[in-house]
């Protein structure tokens, strides 16, 4: 039992690879191929059952015929009815002699279970006596008296045989044998018709199968490419509008595709409806925020003047009432940038149009790199460029917020010592700027989210150490609104942010 178990585990496995390979290699079939080839199956089937049952019934009656033959020849023979002399012993002639057998007819008498005499109708209008071998004697032999017709076989020299038996004028036993060379010859000559008619009948269900299946499947073709349309909108930004519907004879409610598309209308309704809800919400939101924004700057200003007026002109204030003014002016500056973004942003998300023009990126990247340096000499700062100048079509002003907000997440986020390193090439038609850092890396859970507004990789972070949360959403929003892309990338000791830009080679 233990020897046979891997060999039982293993016909096991294959069969249950087998079966599923066949349920993966179905999977992979469309629709109209499997409609089709089920139709084909069927008519196949169908088909082959038809003419199977054509051929059996039709054999039936043939031998159902000859059988009538045997009995009748039979019959006149018993009762004395003889005919022309054909040339036999006396003994089988009156047998043979019988009106109305084929050619190839045989008889034999049998007395005392042995042939003793037997003839064949050799040709029409004569006849010769037969010489049978030991094999067709016993298979003559076989047929009793009472056993009704029987199919005997006398080799393959002549063929199978019907064969019946019956007592004879001196007490013996007559076999008489009718060939059924002509029975298998039309069933032959049947069979092939059959097989002809089924292989042309099945071509034309497969045909017509193919063109029916295809025509009753083409409104779920254009079902399909309504979804793959949609599919293909931005619907992750701007104005959304779904206008696109399934075409109205689609959406038949009687038939099954018209229901899908009917269905599929309906969802796509649903959709429009919550993304013009959704885009309302969304304007409201942001006109509020670029209300509120421009409605600060004023007030934040004055607060801002007032405080420093206040500490420039107290001289004679007590030093706890100096350091409050101090940290309201601070904090009044870093609302006003606060402020400031949420404008910026608010601009950007209505989509309007920067001020372009051609920007020289490798001068721009050396004066951010020399900020930087001066705001963190504790940094390694280094930039890798072409000799070449590479310009890009932008707003230098935003650019230039979009280096200095990675080179200073670069430093702050950073510990001293850190090396920045800020690349640019251009890869084709694309300038591609990388701010690459050997410091502690960013967070796996924080990478998703990073270029989301008020997100923060370290929620411990003092407000003095930390930012707004702002600064990568400016960077993300000012790249994709010069039409590049922004990603990153990071672990323990490389943290990697990739601009790219379509570029303007300075010639």
């Amino acid at each position: 039992m233990t020897a046979t178990t891997p060999a039982v585990h293993e016909d096991v496995s294959r069969e249950g690879w087998m079966s599923r390979g066949l349920r993966l290699s179905r999977r992979k079939w469309t629709l109209r191929r499997l409609l089709v080839v089920s139709i084909v199956a069927l008519v196949a089937l169908v088909s082959f059952g038809i003419s199977a049952a054509s051929i059996v019934g039709l054999n039936s009656y043939l031998e159902r015929r000859v059988d009538a033959q045997l009995i009748s020849a039979a019959g006149r023979s018993s009762a004395g009815v003889g005919g022309p002399d054909f040339g036999f012993v006396a003994s089988a002639e009156k047998y043979l002699s019988t009106p109305g057998l084929p050619v190839g007819t045989v008889a034999a008498i049998v007395e005392d279970d042995s042939i003793v005499k037997a003839g064949m109708i050799a040709r029409e209008a004569g006849a010769s006596s037969q010489v049978l071998t030991a094999d067709q004697k016993e298979a003559l032999l076989s047929v009793g008296i009472g056993d009704g017709a029987q199919t005997i076989s006398l080799g393959s020299d002549l063929g199978t045989y019907r064969a019946v038996a019956f007592s004879g004028e001196f007490g013996d036993r007559v076999v008489l044998a009718i060939s059924l060379s002509d029975v298998q010859a039309t069933i032959s000559q049947f069979r092939s018709v059959l097989i002809l008619i089924s292989v042309l009948g099945v071509l034309a269900a497969a045909l017509a199968s193919a063109f029916i299946v295809s025509l009753a499947l083409r409104p779920l073709r254009r079902v399909a490419a309504t979804a793959t349309q949609v599919a293909s909108l931005p619907l992750d930004r701007g104005e959304v509008s779904l206008m696109v519907r399934v075409p109205e004879e689609d959406t038949d409610p009687r038939t099954e595709v018209g229901q899908v598309g009917a269905a599929f209308n309906g969802m796509l309704g649903h959709v429009d409806a919550a993304l013009r809800a959704r885009q309302a919400s969304e304007n409201k939101v942001r006109q509020f925020v670029a209300d509120a924004s421009h409605e600060l700057r004023t007030p934040l200003a004055s607060i801002r003047g007032y405080a420093e007026l206040t500490r420039r002109g107290g001289h004679d204030l007590p030093a706890d009432v100096t350091h409050s003014m101090s940290r309201v002016e601070s904090e009044a500056v870093r609302m006003t940038s606060l402020v400031e973004d949420l404008l910026l942003l608010a601009r950007l998300d209505e989509g309007r149009e920067l001020e372009k023009r051609p920007v020289d990126v490798t001068r721009l990247l050396v004066n951010c790199i020399s900020d930087a340096y001066a705001a963190g000499p504790e940094h390694n700062w280094d930039l890798d460029a072409p000799e070449q100048s590479v310009s890009i079509l932008g707003d230098e002003q935003r650019m230039h917020q979009v280096f200095a907000n990675l080179l200073t997440n670069a430093r702050v986020h950073t510990p001293e010592g850190t090396n920045v390193t800020v690349t640019l090439a251009v890869e084709g038609a694309t300038a591609v700027i990388t701010v690459a850092d050997n410091g502690p890396g960013i967070a796996p859970a924080v990478q998703p989210v990073l270029f989301e507004r008020f997100a923060r990789a370290d929620s411990s972070r003092s407000r003095i150490a930390g930012s707004t949360g702002l600064g990568l959403s400016i960077v993300r929003a000012v790249v994709e609104a010069h039409g590049g892309v922004v990603s990153v990338t990071s672990e323990p000791g490389a943290t990697a942010f990739r601009l790219e830009f379509p570029a303007m080679l300075t010639p």
